[in-house]
């Protein structure tokens, strides 16, 4: 076999990494021989290299001895030729192929004459004649020989450089010593820093301004998908001979049009890593003008819920996304009824009462009661519909090995447990491994997007399609988002609720999405983190603090200011300068005060941080101390201390300063926040729930997740003050509280006592990283 690699122009490394590839070699082994039958041993390199090429890229080894032929007849001659050729039997997978079509599309037996090539290339120079005499040599030449070759497209490359070369070389005459110096390099226009922090967004299901937007990496390079109605050009996809037909039929009902799908289960609330999902599967269908439904995979009526039916979808609006319809999977239980018993006619299920135990595993025991007759699986499957089989006593079995070993997955199983929807009508339920497939079938959807975890599922659901002769759509795998320092799983969130250790499915220090939106996540700023993630088909887990830093920077654009102080001292001024509380207007949004401004009362009682006071200033301090005064923020006024009162203890509980413009004297070294006539408010900080990064894993956390909180996570601050201007504020409003965070209002605030959460910090703690 190496000499046979070699004899075809194949160096030896290149004939021994391939002989390692087996499957490779055995096509190239049967090409080789296949074209020495018909030209004799010696083959030369030129057709060495298009026999190799054809092994290689052809994806249904059925039409290689096809290819062959033409190649060994001198037929196929060029990689131009190969390469229409590939694409038109990818493109045909039925047989026979039609061999007039197939000679028109790769260009068999077109011959070009020199005097056509020479008429082309004059007909391209005298295009962009200006320019070359303008441009002289340091014109793209490229394009020349690109427009040529598309005006003549069999025509031989180098026949076409050759007359380009020859043809310029008599219009502008040989290089002069001006062209052989390079071209200057055009300078790149630098973006302005505020363009350079705009992050790859889809806000509110919309294009952001950033070059590779989510929808732009979707339009893309980055996924490779089929367009609609051509699933059979996918690897792997299973064509059968009503395939056409079905695909016929689904472009008449679509027009063409891209439909994707999100499918969550019921019965749990939606996490970050759903976030990817919907903007994947939104996205996609947005950005190819296509459409998206929310289908709720409700076949397991144990565990769903009516509270979770509602999260769902407020939470997919919520990101920005409108579904084009609110199906159900429980909407087609009649016709999947209806398909199963097609399934047991067709030989392709059978009734099985291998105990859950038994079947569990990757080798179970097959299952004796797979080939019994097509008449008593019928009459056994009517029995379980009708209830005269306890639960876990009989289920019905597809039979198929799937991807990953397992054998005959479960089409139904028996569950006494009313539905949601359909309440006692049914007590048998399809399985994920069933229902998922036929519903993208009957939803006629273009591109089945699923995370990386079902790829071993992707043969059955091609394979149940097909045993039943319906439209088969494609399943597409991507990457989960993971984040670290946190768990998503339902199971283990609740765990943490039933011991306590947070509150609810909502709880701040959580990544669900009603618990990211409690704490004060912009939705813009979960679609530009998973905009930053990608599109990529590799598991991504990400730290926090990524996602921390995205809501910073949309929160600086959408966060008015206010002030706030968590551990209030009071200040009295003694010289204050007028006998009420003066008005001092404060702009929404420093940065740009064409946002607007709002008043807060300014008196002679006012109240700082405790931090922003010492009794005796360090080197480096910069705040309020003894003899070192300090602005206060937006009056205009400096304050210097004049008294210390302390209480019985020792504590410092109050200040007398007195106060001077600030343009008055020397610049004050520091400029702090401060409320007056303030609102009593709750505060509620948040830090990581779990201590290590990889709380779940067994090494890093022994005794289990339980064992890992942090027992700092939650501090609350029952008596901070903030100024009046949010008296108004309703739950979820979002304020940027100066010098200490970003803060959203909490849904327990009542009237009289506002609860804020800090969603983040100005600046990432470094301590965090």
């Amino acid at each position: 076999a190496l000499g046979l690699f070699t004899g075809i122009g194949l160096s030896e490394a290149k004939a021994r990494e391939t002989l390692r590839n087996g499957a490779l070699s055995a096509l190239l082994r049967r090409a080789v021989l296949q074209a020495r039958s018909t030209l004799g041993p010696a083959l030369d390199k030129a057709t060495g290299t298009l026999l190799y090429n054809a092994a290689a890229r052809l994806k249904d080894p059925k039409h290689l001895g096809f290819l062959v032929d033409y190649i060994a007849r001198r037929e196929i001659l060029t990689d131009l030729q190969l390469s229409a050729a590939l694409e038109y039997v990818r493109s045909h997978p039925l047989e026979p192929l039609d061999v007039a079509d197939f000679e028109r599309a790769c260009g068999v037996g077109v011959c070009i004459t020199p005097e056509q090539i020479e008429e082309a290339v004059e007909a391209v120079i005298s295009k962009h004649r200006a320019e070359l005499l303008a441009e002289r040599y340091h014109f793209n030449m490229g394009l020349l020989m690109g427009e040529a070759r598309n005006q003549l497209r069999w025509a031989d490359g180098k026949t076409i450089k050759n007359e380009v070369d020859l043809q310029v070389l008599h219009l502008l005459g040989p290089k002069t010593e001006a062209d052989l110096e390079k071209k200057p390099k055009v300078a790149k226009a630098r973006l302005a820093p505020a363009e350079k922090q705009k992050v790859a967004v889809v806000e509110n299901g919309d294009v952001g301004a950033e070059t590779q937007s989510l929808l732009e990496q979707l339009r893309g390079e980055a996924l490779k998908f089929h367009k609609p109605g051509e699933n059979y050009k996918t690897e792997g996809y299973v064509v059968t001979p009503n395939t056409m037909a079905l695909l016929k039929q689904h472009l008449a009902i679509t027009g063409g049009q891209v439909r994707t799908r999100f499918p969550p289960e019921p019965n749990g609330i939606l996490h970050i890593g759903h976030a990817k999902a919907i903007n994947f599967n939104f996205g996609y269908a947005k950005a190819n003008g296509g459409v998206c439904f929310l289908r709720y995979d409700d076949t397991n009526p144990e565990k769903e819920e009516e509270k979770y039916f509602t999260a769902i979808r407020e939470m997919v609006e919520w990101l920005g996304y409108q579904p084009y319809a609110v199906t159900h999977a429980s909407d087609y239980f009649d016709q999947l009824y209806t398909w199963a018993l097609e399934l047991i006619r067709r030989g392709q299920a059978y009734v099985c009462h291998q105990k859950v135990e038994e079947i569990k595993g990757h080798n179970p025991p097959p299952s004796p009661w797979r080939d019994r007759p097509v008449e008593e699986s019928l009459l056994l499957f009517e029995d379980m519909r009708k209830g005269k089989f306890g639960e876990g006593e009989a289920t019905l079995r597809m039979k198929l090995v799937m991807e990953d070993g397992k054998m005959d997955p479960v089409a139904y199983r028996v569950k006494f447990t009313p539905h949601h929807r359909t309440g006692d009508k049914w007590c048998i339920y399809p399985t994920y491994d069933y229902t998922h497939c036929l519903c993208d079938s009957i939803e006629h959807i273009t591109h089945s997007l699923c995370t990386k975890e079902f790829q071993a599922r992707r043969s059955s659901y091609f394979w149940l399609c097909n045993a039943l002769d319906v439209y088969c759509p494609v399943q597409w795998e991507y990457g989960r988002l993971n984040l670290l320092y946190t768990v998503v799983s339902k199971r283990k969130i609740i765990r943490l609720v039933e011991t306590g250790a947070v509150r609810d499915w909502d709880d701040p220090r959580l990544f669900t999405l009603t618990a990211l939106r409690r704490r004060g996540f912009p939705p813009e700023a979960i679609n530009n983190f998973c905009a930053r993630v990608g599109v990529t088909v590799a598991q991504a887990t990400m730290e926090p603090h990524l996602l921390e830093a995205c809501a910073r920077e949309v929160l600086n654009e959408q966060a008015p200011r206010a002030m706030a102080v968590l551990k209030p001292l009071k200040v009295t001024i003694t010289n204050f300068p007028a006998l009420k509380a003066l008005e001092v207007l404060v702009p929404n949004f420093p940065a740009n005060e064409s946002r607007g401004f709002h008043k807060v009362p300014f008196h002679q009682t006012v109240y700082i941080e405790e931090t922003d006071f010492r009794e005796e200033a360090d080197k480096g301090y910069k705040r309020l101390a003894p003899g070192q005064p300090v602005g206060l923020r937006h009056t205009g006024y400096v304050i210097t201390v004049q008294n210390v009162i302390k209480d019985v203890s020792g504590r410092v509980i109050e200040l007398e300063v007195t106060c001077t413009k600030s343009e008055v004297g020397e610049k004050p070294k520091a400029f702090i926040h401060w409320v007056s006539v303030p609102l009593a408010c709750e505060v509620r900080l948040y830090e990581r729930l779990f201590l290590h990064k990889n709380p779940e894993d067994p090494s890093e956390v022994p005794g289990g997740f339980l064992s890992d909180l942090n027992p700092d996570s939650l501090r609350v601050v029952h008596n901070a003050l903030v100024d009046s201007s949010v008296h108004s504020a309703r739950p979820f409003d979002k304020f940027q509280f100066e010098r200490l965070g970003y803060f959203s209002v909490d849904p327990d605030s009542e009237q009289g006592k506002m609860v804020f959460n800090r969603t983040v910090t100005l600046k990432e703690d470094p301590g965090k990283a």
